[in-house]
């Protein structure tokens, strides 16, 4: 994705001894970055929300092992690194599974290996989180394209929360279709629910539609159902935090 005509992922390393994340609680009124240089910074940062969504949660909590292991390359420490970040999120699937991976990459490697080969473990692990919403927006895409096909209007899409790339490493998940679509010139316009009580929405999915030029206007939460009712509303996009074999899915809407 691109701001103001630069791309950015959404974190990226800086040498072998740091990581630069965007700060997402500084949007949308100020666009700043933040530096982490170890484990507690790491922790920190998804604790406070600064970088959120469970992609990006996962790729975080990889490369806070990666700094940990930069400092302390002992299986204590190893261990230590999961456990601390474990407890930011509990809830946060993504980062639990980064964390196990991250240890079951370097069990194995010697301790005065661990550090790059961490970093490596985490750059792989983003690169294909990256490839994976690019399937997803693919996919999605072939959705609206023949949804625009059969309208005689363009077509309008609700969305819910934040699922664009900066919930991901790029690319987004629920939203990366809508991307896709919009380069590919499908006449579309998406209503953008505020997502309250932290307006993930109006804050974060707004600014993302506004920088990559998508026609967008930002609605409160109960407006959904009648914009339904008044057949405004073609698509419903959201990300989803579980998926079952059958394809019921859940996410963690809260009562407003």
């Amino acid at each position: 994705m691109k701001i103001s005509g630069t791309p950015y992922r959404t974190i990226w390393p800086i040498g072998t001894a740091c990581v630069r994340v965007i700060d997402q609680s500084r949007l949308p009124f100020e666009f700043a970055t933040v530096d982490l240089t170890s484990l507690e910074d790491a922790a920190r940062a998804i604790e406070t929300m600064v970088v959120r969504g469970a992609p990006l949660i996962g790729a975080t909590a990889a490369y806070g092992v990666a700094l940990a292991i930069q400092s302390d390359p002992s299986d204590q420490c190893l261990e230590r690194a999961s456990q601390t970040l474990a407890a930011t999120r509990p809830t946060a699937h993504n980062l639990a599974w980064a964390a196990a991976r991250m240890r079951r990459a370097l069990a194995s490697v010697a301790p005065s290996e661990r550090a790059d080969a961490a970093f490596r473990e985490a750059a792989v692990l983003c690169d294909e989180n990256v490839e994976q919403c690019r399937s997803i927006g693919s996919h999605g895409l072939k959705i609206i394209r023949e949804a625009a096909a059969s309208s005689s209007r363009r077509l309008n899409i609700l969305t819910h929360c934040n699922a664009g790339w900066l919930a991901c490493v790029d690319f987004g998940t629920a939203l990366a279709p809508v991307y896709l679509a919009h380069d590919a010139g499908i006449p579309i316009h998406v209503w953008v629910d505020e997502t309250r009580p932290r307006n993930q929405g109006a804050s974060l999915t707004a600014f993302e539609l506004g920088a990559h030029g998508v026609p967008h206007t930002v609605i409160a939460d109960n407006l959904g159902g009648h914009l339904m009712q008044r057949r405004e509303v073609d698509l419903v996009l959201v990300g989803s935090d579980r998926t079952t074999s059958t394809g019921t899915c859940a996410t963690k809407w809260a009562p407003t």
